[in-house]
C-alpha cells in the first residue's frame, strides 16, 4: 500500500500551495546573499562592495516592524493575506526584471538599493506566508506543514544558490535575472488559485487594555508578556548563534584549503542543501510520533554534534569524504531543528496577529544571528576555525539545557 494514498486531497493542496511560496520568496534570497559574492568576485569587484551585499539582509531583520499593517490592512478584496502575496510577489517580478538591465559593475550603487527592494518585497512576502500558514494548517498539520516550508526553502537556495550560479556562467547576468523572475512568476499560479477564508477569533488584547486603537506597541508586548515567554525568547536568541558562526566561517575555511568557487557551490549549493531538504522532510514524518519538545530536544542535541565536526576539516582532514560528509550532516540535521522551532514558534503564535506574532518570533532568531556571524571573523583570528566550531557545537549544547528546562505545557496543550 502506497503511504501516500492515505493523506488527504486538501493536505497535499496546503502543501503545494506553501511549498511554491516558500521557494518563491527565498529563490531570491538565496541568489543575493550567496550566489552574488561569488559572481561579484569573478568579476573582479572588490571585497568591500562584496561585503556591502550584506545589508541586503536588513529587511530581513526588520520586517517585525511592518508585520502589524501585515495583519490588519489587506491590499485588494482577492483575500487579506493572499493579496499581499501577489503584490509583493509581482513587485519582486518587475523589480528582478530592472536588475537584469543594470550593469554590475558601472551601476552598482542603483543595482545594490534595486537589489534591496527585492529583498523587502520577499520579506514582506515571508510575514504574509507564514501568517497564512498559521490560519491554513491544524495544530496536528503544523509538523508537516513546516517540513513543507523548511524544503521549500532549500529547493529556493538550492536553484537560488546553486543552480543560478551555474546558469550565470552560461547565460550571462541578464539572463539569469530574467529566467529568476520567471519562476517567481510561474509560483505565483498556486497562490492565485487559493481560496483565502480567514477566521477572526477573539482580540489577543485583554479587554482592561483595550482601546478605540490598539497601540502598535502593545501587539508586540501583549505576546511577550503571556506566560512562559521570556525562556522561550531568550531560547531564540541564542538558538542559532553557534550555527550562524559555523555557517558564516565554513565557507572561508573551504577556500583558504584550496576549494574552488565550483566546487564550493557544488558541495553547498547542489549536495549540503539537498540533505538539509531531505533533513526538514523526515523531521515533518518524526515530529509527531516524537511530539514538538522531544523532536526539539534531539535535534539540538544532534545540531550541537553536526556543528562540532566541522574542527576535523579545520585540522586538516580535508578529503572529499570528510568535507561533503560534514556539511550534509551538518545541513541534514540543521532542517530537522528549523522544522521543530517553526512548529513551536507557530503554536505560540495568535491567530489574529499570526504575522505579528510569529515575524517577531523569527526576528529574535536572526538577531542572534546576526551578532555571531559579526563576530566569528574575529574569533577565528584570535583561536582559529577549530576553536570557532567546538565553540558553536558547545552553544548548541547550552541550547539543548535551555529546551530542557523551558516549560512547553502551552505547545503540549496545542498537540
Amino acid at each position: 500500500m502506497n503511504p501516500f494514498t492515505s493523506i488527504p486531497k486538501v493536505a497535499w493542496k496546503k502543501a503545494g500551495l506553501l511549498g511554491s511560496l516558500y521557494v518563491a520568496q527565498f529563490l531570491p534570497i538565496a541568489f543575493f546573499l550567496q550566489t552574488l559574492p561569488a559572481f561579484m568576485r569573478q568579476q573582479g569587484m572588490s571585497v568591500e562592495a562584496i561585503g556591502l551585499t550584506s545589508l541586503l539582509g536588513l529587511p530581513w531583520m526588520l520586517k517585525f516592524l511592518w508585520s502589524p499593517l501585515v495583519d490588519h490592512y489587506p491590499l485588494l478584496r482577492l483575500g487579506h493575506y493572499k493579496s499581499w502575496i501577489l503584490v509583493m510577489q509581482g513587485l519582486m517580478i518587475v523589480v528582478l526584471v530592472l536588475c537584469g538591465f543594470l550593469n554590475l559593475t558601472t551601476q552598482f550603487w542603483l543595482l545594490l538599493a534595486t537589489m534591496l527592494l527585492v529583498v523587502m518585497f520577499a520579506s514582506t512576502q515571508d510575514i504574509a506566508v507564514d501568517a497564512l500558514a498559521v490560519g491554513l494548517l491544524t495544530p496536528q498539520e503544523r509538523g508537516m506543514g513546516n517540513a513543507i516550508q523548511g524544503g521549500g526553502n532549500y529547493l529556493g537556495a538550492i536553484l537560488g544558490g546553486g543552480l543560478l550560479l551555474v546558469l550565470l556562467d552560461s547565460l550571462g547576468w541578464q539572463g539569469g535575472l530574467l529566467v529568476m523572475a520567471g519562476c517567481i512568476a510561474v509560483l505565483m499560479l498556486p497562490v492565485w488559485l487559493h481560496q483565502e477564508r480567514r477566521a477572526i477569533p477573539e482580540s489577543p488584547i485583554p479587554a482592561s487594555e483595550q482601546h478605540p486603537t490598539i497601540t502598535y506597541v502593545s501587539l508586540f508586548t501583549s505576546f511577550c508578556r503571556r506566560s512562559n515567554m521570556g525562556r522561550w525568547l531568550l531560547l531564540l536568541l541564542v538558538y542559532n548563534m553557534g550555527t550562524s558562526m559555523t555557517n558564516t566561517m565554513f565557507r572561508p575555511l573551504l577556500v583558504d584549503i584550496g576549494l574552488s568557487l565550483s566546487q564550493i557551490g557544488w558541495m553547498y549549493g547542489m549536495a549540503a542543501y539537498s540533505a538539509g531538504l531531505l533533513g526538514a522532510l523526515v523531521a515533518g514524518v518524526l515530529i509527531k510520533p516524537l511530539g514538538r519538545v522531544r523532536s526539539l530536544l534531539f535535534f539540538t542535541l544532534l545540531l550541537a554534534g553536526a556543528n562540532t565536526l566541522h574542527f576535523l576539516p579545520a585540522w586538516g582532514f580535508t578529503n572529499w569524504s570528510v568535507l561533503y560528509g560534514v556539511s550534509t550532516l551538518f545541513n541534514f540535521v540543521y532542517g530537522m531543528t528549523s522544522v521543530a522551532l517553526s512548529t513551536i514558534m507557530m503554536d505560540n503564535t495568535r491567530l489574529k496577529t499570526a504575522g505579528t506574532d510569529y515575524t517577531l518570533q523569527t526576528t529574535i532568531l536572526f538577531v542572534g544571528s546576526l551578532i555571531a556571524a559579526g563576530i566569528s571573523g574575529f574569533l577565528v583570528t584570535a583561536i582559529g576555525y577549530s576553536g570557532v566550531f567546538i565553540i558553536s557545537g558547545a552553544i548548541t549544547l547550552v541550547n539543548a539545557i535551555i529546551v530542557a528546562k523551558t516549560d512547553f505545557k502551552h505547545v503540549e496543550r496545542a498537540t
